[in-house]
């Protein structure tokens, strides 16, 4: 399996924190997703996405959807990168972005799907989403406004065993 980092010497890419929601941040996060969505594996369905996850570190992990012949075992690229990130050691973050293509004529940028949106709301739900506009800049949005009422580890309560 290919690495779904950025092929760094060094690690992942890294951005200022005070660069961190800039236009320009914003720009490099969407393209590292496009570069993502170029290795994905996805000869079923033949719809290749590209996630790439900013860490509060200001590290950059990319992932991109695998597919499987098994359908149910396909993983999405913002999982991919997600768990990329969390394996690397990091734990708090502040932005994601999706690329799955242009969206065409009529149409929103495509979201990530509810189980990703599940899965990045484990880590809060303070995300911004970086999806490719029209024209190729990004439309943002957040994680709350796209999973409102979201399940979070706080509604475990007492049943919720120190991690």
């Amino acid at each position: 399996m290919r690495d779904a980092r950025p092929p760094e010497a060094d690690g992942p890419a890294r951005v200022d924190a005070a660069q961190a929601a800039s236009p320009q941040a914003d720009r490099a996060l969407l393209a590292a997703a496009c570069e993502a969505r170029a290795r994905a594996y996805a000869p079923y369905s033949r719809f290749p996405v590209g996630a790439a996850v900013r860490a509060a570190s200001g590290r950059v992990y990319t992932g991109c959807n695998v597919e499987s012949a098994s359908y149910g075992l396909t993983v999405c690229a913002e999982r991919v990168a997600l768990w990329t990130a969390v394996a690397a050691g990091e734990r708090s973050f502040d932005a994601v972005a999706i690329d799955a293509g242009p969206p065409a004529p009529g149409r929103a940028p495509v979201p990530p799907c509810g189980a990703c949106r599940q899965v990045l709301a484990e880590f809060g739900l303070g995300w911004r989403v970086l999806l490719p506009g029209r024209d190729g800049a990004p439309v943002a949005t957040t994680l709350e406004a796209l999973l409102p009422r979201a399940f979070v580890p706080e509604d475990l309560g007492d049943a919720r065993g120190a991690p």
